[in-house]
C-alpha cells in the first residue's frame, strides 16, 4: 500500500475523492483500484505539525530573557511536535509505521512550505521508506487522476526542503536574538513590552513608519489655479491656464490679475492634439495582484482574501492561488474553451459571449510556458461551480478571477485622448484635456472600468477657430500630503520593496525575489504587524501605532529595517532551493548576522532618546512567567486514567512526563470558557449540558460537547 500525506483535512478529502474510499480517524482508506492496486491510506499535517524547539530545550539558561545569555544559537536545530497537533501526529506516525505502507508519497502544498511540512513528519518518525512527491496546481477530479500518474521523485523537490528549513532556522534565529536584545535594551528605558523583530515584519513596518513621517513632515502650501469658459460660436468648453505646462500660479494677486485680464477677451484654438491609445487587457491575477483589487473593490483583507480563494482551490474551482506567476503554459491554454462553454451558461456573463478572441495559445502577452515556474497565473478550473452555492465571499472572488479570464480573450480598449490650446489675445494660454471611448474592448467585463476614463468631452474645433472669455475664474487649493498605505497598496509596496534600495545590484535581487516576502506569506506579515500592536487598520487604511514608530526608531539604520537583508537572503535561498548553494554556509552566516544585530543594538541604545515619542500608549508590564495553574485534580485522564490537573490555561494529564500522555484540554473552546464544572462532566459522563455562545467565525451556536474515549471534542447541536 500507498500512504500519502496532505498539508490539510480538506486536501486530503479532494486526493482520495476520485477514488472508491472509507472514512478512518484522521485518516481516508483507498480502497485497490486501478491507479492504487494495493489501495492506500490519506492523512494529513493540520498546518505544521512540527515546529523548532524552543530555546530552553537547547539550554536552559536560555528560558529566561537576559543579555548576558545572549546570542541564543543552537548547534544544530530540533523540531517537536507542535501544541495541541500531538493527536493527529500520532495518527500519521501509526501510519508511516504500519507494515502494509511500501511506499510514502508527499502531498503538501507544491511549493517549499509543503515540502517542509510533510518532509519534517516524516523526518520525525524516522522513516526510512520511499519517497514521491505529487505536485499538483488544482484539485480537480482529473489533476489529481492524473498527478498520481505523473509522480516526481522525492530527488526533484528535495532542494526545496532545504530551502525552506534554512529560511525557517535562519528565521527563528535572527527573530529570538534581535526581539530578545531590543525588548530587553528598551525594557532598560522603562519601556516593558514585547518588541518582536522579524526579517521580512521590520522592514515591512520600516515602509509603513517612512510613509508616516513623510505626512507628518509634509507642510501644505496654497497654490491657485485660473479657469476659463470658452465659447466658440455655439460650441463650450473649459481651460485650465498654464505656462510651460505648469498650471499652479504661486500667488492670489497673480492668479486675480490673469483671470481679470481673460474675462470677456477674444480667444483662439492654437493647436490641437488628438492621439489614440490602446490599452492591452490586464495580466491573469497572481496572488498579490488578486489580493490587491479585491482589497480595492472590497475592501478584503490580505489575508481574508487569501483564506477565501484557498477555500475556492480546495473545492477545485480555482487554480493553486499562492502564486507569483501572472503566466500560464500552452498545457492550461487548450483548456480555457471548455471552461468558458461552461461559463457562458451563465447569467452574470452571457452578455460577454461570443467572445472575440477564440484562443490564448498563441499569445505571448498571457502563455508564456518560460514564465511560469512552480505555478501558473490563478483561473478558473474545468470544475466550474454552481455559483448560487458559493458563500458571498467566495463568489466575489471567484467573479473576480472569471473576469480576469474573460477579459484576456476580450479585444483592446481604444481610447482618444484630446489636448486643445487655446490662447487669449496672444497671451493667455489655457489647456484643456479630455477623453472619449472609441472600443470598450476588455474594459466592459471588468467592472465597467471605462466609467473612470470617459472624461471631460470636448467638442469638435478646429484649428484657428475663434470665440471668447464667456467666464473666468480662480481656484484656490492646497497641496496634499502623500496618502497612508491600504492594506491592498501595502501588499504592492511590500513586493516593490527593491526599488528602495539604492545599491542597484541588491535592487536587481529583491525586485527578482519579488520584493519582501512571497506570495504565500505577505498577508500572513501584515496580520503579525496588525497582531502584535505595530500598526493599526481603520477604514481600510493603514497606520502604524507609537510602538511600532519607537521600534523603528530604536533599530535606526539598522540592516534589519531596510529590505536589504531580505534581498541577500532571497538570493541565497533561492540559490540553495535550485541546488546550487549550500544551506551550511548559508546557516553560518545567519549566525554571525545574529551576533551583528545584538551588537548594534546595544551600541545603538547608548544613544536613544526617545522624548520625542509618546509612550503613554505603549504597554508597560513587567516580564511574567505563564500560570503553573493550581493543580487542582479535576477528574481522571480518558488514555491513561492519570489525573487530569488544572495546569493555568489548560488542563493536562499528571502522567506527562512519566508516561508522555498528551492528553489536555483547553480552557477556552470557541470562544467560550471552559469553567471547571463543564470540565468534570465531560470527563466524568463523557458529556456536559447545553452550553450557549460558542462562536465561528461571525457565527454564534449552542452545543453539547460529548468526548470519546480517545480525548476527541466533539460537539453536537
Amino acid at each position: 500500500m500507498k500512504l500519502i500525506i496532505a498539508e490539510k483535512p480538506d486536501q486530503g478529502a479532494k486526493l482520495a475523492a476520485p477514488f472508491p474510499s472509507k472514512k478512518l480517524q484522521g485518516a481516508i482508506e483507498i480502497k485497490p483500484c486501478a491507479t492504487f492496486p494495493r489501495g492506500a491510506f490519506v492523512t494529513w499535517a493540520v498546518g505544521h505539525l512540527c515546529e523548532l524547539r524552543p530555546p530552553e530545550h537547547y539550554h536552559q539558561k536560555w528560558k529566561a530573557w537576559k543579555l548576558d545569555t545572549l546570542p541564543i544559537l543552537p548547534e544544530t536545530f530540533e523540531f517537536q511536535v507542535s501544541k495541541g497537533k500531538y493527536k493527529q501526529f500520532q495518527v500519521v506516525k501509526k501510519l508511516i509505521g504500519n507494515p502494509a505502507v511500501s511506499e510514502i508519497i508527499m502531498a503538501g502544498d507544491a511549493g517549499r512550505e509543503g515540502e517542509l511540512i510533510v518532509r519534517l513528519i516524516i523526518e520525525q518518525c524516522k522513516s526510512t521508506k520511499p519517497l514521491k512527491r505529487l505536485w499538483l496546481s488544482s484539485l480537480t477530479k482529473q489533476a489529481v487522476e492524473e498527478g498520481f500518474q505523473h509522480l516526481k521523485s522525492e530527488q526533484e523537490t528535495r532542494p526545496l526542503y532545504y530551502e525552506a528549513l534554512s529560511r525557517a532556522c535562519a528565521d527563528w534565529m535572527i527573530g529570538m536574538n534581535a526581539s530578545r536584545a531590543y525588548t530587553l535594551l528598551l525594557g532598560e528605558k522603562g519601556i516593558n513590552d514585547i518588541f518582536s523583530t522579524g526579517r521580512v515584519q521590520t522592514p515591512t513596518l520600516a515602509l509603513i513608519v517612512k510613509r508616516e513621517k513623510e505626512i507628518k513632515a509634509f507642510k501644505s502650501e496654497p497654490f491657485w489655479e485660473v479657469k476659463a469658459t470658452f465659447q466658440m460660436e455655439e460650441k463650450i468648453y473649459e481651460g485650465t491656464w498654464h505656462k510651460k505646462g505648469e498650471t499652479r500660479v504661486q500667488s492670489a494677486k497673480q492668479a486675480k490679475q490673469i483671470a481679470q485680464f481673460c474675462e470677456g477677451k477674444s480667444a483662439a484654438v492654437t493647436a490641437i492634439k488628438e492621439e489614440k491609445k490602446r490599452y492591452q487587457p490586464p495580466y491573469l491575477y497572481n496572488l498579490s495582484s488578486l489580493q490587491a483589487i479585491a482589497n480595492k473593490r472590497y475592501k478584503f483583507s490580505p489575508k481574508k482574501t487569501l483564506d477565501v480563494a484557498q477555500k475556492l482551490y480546495v473545492k477545485g474551482y480555482i487554480s493553486y492561488p499562492r502564486t507569483d506567476s501572472s503566466f500560464i503554459t500552452k498545457g492550461e491554454a487548450d483548456t480555457f474553451s471548455t471552461i468558458l462553454s461552461k461559463l457562458a451558461q451563465f447569467k452574470e456573463y452571457q452578455a460577454y459571449f461570443p467572445l472575440p478572441i477564440k484562443s490564448l495559445k498563441a499569445n505571448r502577452r498571457y502563455v508564456n510556458d518560460l514564465k511560469v515556474s512552480d505555478h501558473y497565473a490563478i483561473i478558473p478550473t474545468e470544475q466550474v461551480p454552481n455559483v448560487e452555492k458559493l458563500t458571498g465571499e467566495e463568489r466575489k472572488i471567484y467573479d473576480l478571477i472569471v473576469r480576469s479570464l474573460l477579459a484576456a480573450h476580450e479585444q483592446e480598449a481604444i481610447i482618444s485622448h484630446s489636448h486643445i490650446e487655446t490662447t487669449v489675445e496672444d497671451r493667455a494660454t489655457f489647456q484643456s484635456k479630455g477623453k472619449q471611448m472609441l472600443q470598450e474592448g476588455w474594459r466592459k467585463i471588468i467592472y465597467n472600468e471605462s466609467k473612470n476614463n470617459q472624461d471631460v468631452l470636448l467638442p469638435p474645433l478646429s484649428n484657428g477657430e475663434e470665440g471668447t472669455v464667456v467666464k473666468s475664474n480662480v481656484k484656490e487649493s492646497m497641496t496634499q500630503p502623500p496618502k497612508r498605505y491600504t492594506e491592498g497598496q501595502l501588499i504592492t509596496v511590500m513586493k516593490a520593496a527593491g526599488k528602495s534600495i539604492e545599491d542597484k545590484e541588491l535592487e536587481k535581487v529583491l525586485m527578482e525575489a519579488q520584493g519582501l516576502g512571497t506570495e504565500a506569506t505577505r498577508a500572513g506579515i501584515i496580520s503579525i504587524l496588525k497582531d502584535r500592536g505595530y500598526m493599526i487598520v481603520e477604514k481600510n487604511i493603514v497606520s502604524p501605532t507609537p510602538k511600532g514608530c519607537l521600534l523603528i526608531e530604536a533599530l535606526g539604520s539598522s540592516i534589519l529595517a531596510s529590505p536589504e537583508m531580505t534581498a541577500k537572503w532571497e538570493q541565497r535561498l533561492s540559490e540553495i532551493g535550485e541546488g546550487d548553494a549550500s544551506s551550511e554556509a548559508f546557516m553560518e552566516q545567519a549566525k554571525k548576522l545574529s551576533i551583528h544585530l545584538i551588537e548594534e543594538a546595544a551600541s545603538q541604545s547608548k544613544n536613544w532618546d526617545f522624548t520625542q515619542f509618546d509612550t503613554s500608549s505603549i504597554q508597560r508590564r513587567p516580564f511574567k512567567q505563564r500560570s503553573k495553574g493550581t493543580k487542582k485534580v479535576v477528574g481522571t485522564c480518558r488514555l491513561c486514567k492519570g489525573e487530569i490537573v488544572d495546569r493555568g490555561t489548560f488542563y493536562g494529564c499528571s502522567n506527562y512526563k512519566a508516561k508522555k500522555c498528551s492528553f489536555t484540554l483547553s480552557k477556552t473552546l470557541l470562544g467560550k470558557r471552559m469553567t471547571e464544572p463543564i470540565i468534570k462532566s465531560l470527563l466524568e459522563k463523557g458529556k456536559t449540558n447545553s452550553i450557549k455562545g460558542f462562536k465561528k467565525g461571525e457565527q454564534s451556536f449552542d452545543a453539547v460537547l460529548t468526548i470519546t474515549n480517545e480525548g476527541k471534542i466533539n460537539f453536537e447541536k
